[in-house]
């Protein structure tokens, strides 16, 4: 079922986030928001959801430019956020969740790694909050089929996922590759961490056939 794109799967992503992380994150004092992220080493948690909602801003606007997600880029959106109350950002990206959905679904696949990006930087939001559910609950099922898909067009490296909390395995990447698949045996959620570049520290799993630097689809 990976072979075909769903394009209302990224605004489904959206919405978990839009109606379980924004109503966490206006209950939390505002000392919270200056918490660091291990995901993101210098930012901190205002400072990805800055990000995030820029990002989500230009694409509901129309605002999609050449180099928009580098460095300096991200750097930029978030200095012009920094006058702004949490609150503002926070309305900001609520509003930017609920109308990216159809604007990514009709862009024909071109923005859909939009979506996981952000359902991703939900989870290192909650990491650096100690809250539960890091790259996991509602979303997961829709960020793994997602995550199958964006690697089989972007012919990522071929592998393997025996998931220990999913039923059936999981195969991403180029199934016309050259090379065999790697080979993977662990949590869905930590198999979420290699492909998103984030800290494995504490997890385990076995990976066979591949470096994790291979993996990572946000490199």
């Amino acid at each position: 079922m990976y072979d075909v794109r769903d394009p209302e799967r990224p605004g489904r992503l959206l919405a978990v986030e839009r109606d379980t992380l924004v109503p966490l994150l206006r209950a939390r004092p505002d000392e919270d928001f200056a918490r660091q992220t291990a995901a993101c080493p210098g930012w901190s948690v205002r400072d990805v959801l800055a990000h995030c909602s820029a990002a989500l801003t230009r694409v509901v606007d129309d605002r999609l430019e050449e180099g928009m997600f580098s460095p300096a880029s991200n750097d930029r959106d978030i200095a012009e956020r920094s006058e702004w109350s949490n609150a503002r950002i926070l309305d900001e990206l609520e509003r930017a969740m609920t109308e990216a959905g159809p604007v990514i679904a009709k862009a024909g696949g071109a923005l859909d790694g939009v979506g996981l990006g952000e359902w991703v930087h939900a989870g290192d939001v909650r990491e650096a909050l100690g809250e539960p559910g890091a790259y996991a609950g509602a979303g997961l099922p829709d960020a793994l089929a997602l995550l199958a898909w964006l690697t089989r067009e972007r012919r990522h490296a071929p592998l393997h996922a025996d998931l220990d909390d999913v039923d059936e395995p999981l195969r991403l990447g180029d199934p016309a590759a050259p090379r065999p698949p790697a080979r993977y045996i662990g949590q869905a959620t930590t198999l979420v961490r290699l492909y998103a570049g984030r800290p494995t520290t504490g997890t385990s799993y076995e990976l066979a056939g591949a470096e994790p630097a291979e993996l990572n689809i946000f490199a």
